[in-house]
């Protein structure tokens, strides 16, 4: 497995990857499932010792390969479980693949999560900074917008509280604000939108059509066909960890569309 970064010789000599911001070959993502049940640490030592741990493997993904056009916006539609939340954990390097390679082009802001990088006991204020300098971005520059941040996710009232009093639509929104404070060259989101009221939604969409005109490549996960068929390219289908339908965004949602509408009740 290679990750490749924009400097890597490898990445400019592919074809492939000299067009793309995003070009995933043959990624597949394996994990180790317990199949028992351990209440403690003490009890997962203990049975390592006398004998080990029965496992089963589980197939997140299998033999993905996609490229994505700098610019372009990318769909991610599937059942639960299908693999979509890892595919976006791999190209934000959350996560290396079991096998395949990944070649990634310029800054990356994920919101894959609610509360991933944050600190629940720290302040929202403190989780700005903390959350900025894990994506990558100086102290004086978060100084320097945070004004912005806190207009933008409208917790200016609760700026100095800890956020675990925070509810899960006021995590959404600084979550976005402080990924999106500066415009990344790849913005990767996972079903964060689903949260908050539908005013700061469109707000986020709003920034994300800003970017999308900037020149931002976006994969966006979503289980709204609305959503996706409004704001996107193309749209990508995950059945089981294998990439089922690639292509025009209507084409990819009506196949899907029927395959639910087939699923057994």
């Amino acid at each position: 497995m290679t990750i490749a970064a924009d400097s890597d010789s490898r990445a400019r000599s592919s074809p492939v990857a000299g067009e793309a911001a995003i070009a995933l070959t043959d990624i597949s993502a394996r994990f180790d499932i317990p199949t028992e049940r351990i209440i403690s640490f003490k009890e997962y030592v203990l049975r390592r010792l006398m004998g080990g741990i029965e496992r089963r493997e589980l197939w997140a993904l299998r033999g993905v390969s996609l490229a994505v056009r700098p610019g372009e916006v990318l769909g991610v539609v599937g059942r639960n479980g299908a693999g979509k939340s890892t595919l976006l954990k791999i190209v934000s390097r959350v996560l290396q693949p079991t096998s395949g390679r990944v070649v990634l082009r310029g800054s990356v802001a994920p919101l894959l999560e609610l509360g991933a990088g944050f600190h629940f006991d720290l302040t929202g204020r403190e989780n700005v900074f903390l959350n900025a300098a894990l994506l990558g971005h100086p102290r004086r520059t978060v100084e320097q917008r945070l004004g912005g941040v806190i207009d933008f996710s409208e917790l200016a009232d609760f700026i100095d509280v800890p956020i675990r009093n925070y509810s899960s639509g006021m995590l959404a929104r600084l979550g976005f604000a402080v990924a999106t404070m500066i415009r990344p060259d790849v913005l990767l989101v996972d079903e964060v939108l689903a949260v908050g009221d539908a005013a700061f939604q469109e707000r986020c969409l709003g920034r994300i059509r800003d970017f999308r005109a900037q020149g931002t490549t976006i994969l966006l996960v979503s289980h709204q066909a609305t959503e996706i068929a409004e704001h996107c390219d193309r749209a990508l289908w995950l059945e089981h960890g294998r990439l089922a339908a690639l292509g025009e965004t209507e084409e990819v949602l009506d196949r899907y569309s029927a395959a639910l509408a087939a699923q057994p009740t």
